[in-house]
């Protein structure tokens, strides 16, 4: 599709930042390690003071694969991306010239070569008057939470993990996120990784025994610890892996201490990885009880067993900063990267006035 869509460029030509036609939408994109989902919004007016709407307008919604360029590849990813985009306009009845801007929260953004790279081809898809924003997924997951706004810590723990963090002067940082083979041990492949770990240690004598043997083994149709090798070997894409977790959580609440202590672990891995965040921006004040939201976002930490690692990883934070309150957002991260759109686009009006 490249390039064929710049000939909508002077619908717009005129269009500025704060004008703009009653049809003109934003697309929010949340783009993960397992799938990629956009929505189609229409525009709001931009107005700081503008209450939203709730629920928020949703023109369109569609679902793609992972665009995690780390894990499928940059061809795939951007094909991906593309392909999302495309189809959540054909189901809104909208089409790429009625744009006005575009967030993309994407897994693997870790580096402002990455955010480069995106917006690159980006400009061969979009006319030149649509505002392209790129970010790490971990805004658009923030954003979901707070309904646009940027301040706070945000934790993700699905099939990868990362803790981001903004303070209200503007500074952000980070910690884990970078991917299975650095450590991501509190994620779903972490999680998954470990168990699986653990049945092949405990098959040839090098563990002690555990359960996981038979769960894992019953999950993968598989009848001995000794075809797991081919198994994990003959794709072992992290969103594969990532799915036995709900069979590691079932094994620990029958009670397997191995599968206990994973989990166990990975509630630690997660309640540093916000730590980590938050005192690098001191975002629980000087005294250490200063309130700050903590967006919970990923299959990980959704609470729907009794070992709940959500609800772990909070009382975790709490014994070091009981200030700390969870949220667990209302719309999805997609949801959020359209929020952060119209608030990049009210922030650029709002200069653009005052200048």
């Amino acid at each position: 599709m490249k390039n064929s869509h710049l000939n909508a460029d002077k619908v717009h030509e005129n269009g500025g930042i704060g004008g703009g036609c009653d049809d003109d939408v934003v697309l929010g994109v949340d783009g993960g390690t397992t799938s990629t989902v956009c929505v189609c919004v229409p525009l709001l007016p931009l107005i700081s003071n503008q209450n939203l709407p709730n629920p928020l307008p949703i023109l369109a919604r569609a679902v793609a694969g992972s665009s995690n360029h780390n894990s499928v590849g940059e061809s795939a990813s951007k094909d991906t991306l593309e392909k999302v985009m495309s189809e959540a306009l054909l189901k809104s009845g909208s089409n790429w010239s009625a744009v006005r801007a575009v967030c993309l929260g994407v897994s693997g953004v870790n580096h402002p070569t990455d955010q480069e790279r995106i917006l690159h081809w980006l400009r061969d898809i979009f006319p030149s008057h649509v505002k392209l924003y790129v970010h790490n997924d971990a805004l658009a997951a923030m954003a979901s939470g707070t309904m646009g706004k940027l301040h706070g810590c945000v934790l993700i723990a699905g099939t990868g993990s990362i803790s981001y963090g903004f303070s209200k002067d503007g500074r952000e940082a980070r910690a884990a996120g970078a991917g299975p083979v650095l450590g991501d041990w509190g994620s779903g492949y972490g999680i998954a990784a470990q168990a699986l770990t653990a049945v092949v240690r405990a098959h040839d004598g090098r563990g002690p025994q555990t359960a996981l043997t038979d769960y894992i083994l019953k999950a993968l149709s598989l009848s001995s610890p000794d075809e797991l090798i081919g198994w994990t070997y003959a794709d072992p894409s992290w969103a594969r892996i990532a799915a036995l977790v709900p069979d590691v959580v079932s094994c620990a609440e029958s009670g397997d201490q191995i599968a206990h202590k994973i989990l166990v672990d990975a509630v630690q891995e997660l309640a540093l990885s916000v730590k980590a965040v938050v005192q690098r921006l001191s975002l629980c004040g000087a005294d250490g009880n200063g309130s700050f939201p903590v967006v919970m976002v990923g299959g990980v930490l959704e609470a729907n067993t009794s070992w709940d690692i959500g609800k772990e990883v909070i009382n975790c934070i709490h014994k070091h900063y009981p200030g700390a309150y969870p949220i667990r957002p209302e719309v999805e991260p997609a949801v959020g990267a359209a929020l952060l759109a119209w608030n990049f686009l009210m922030k650029e009006s709002e200069r653009h006035h005052n200048s």
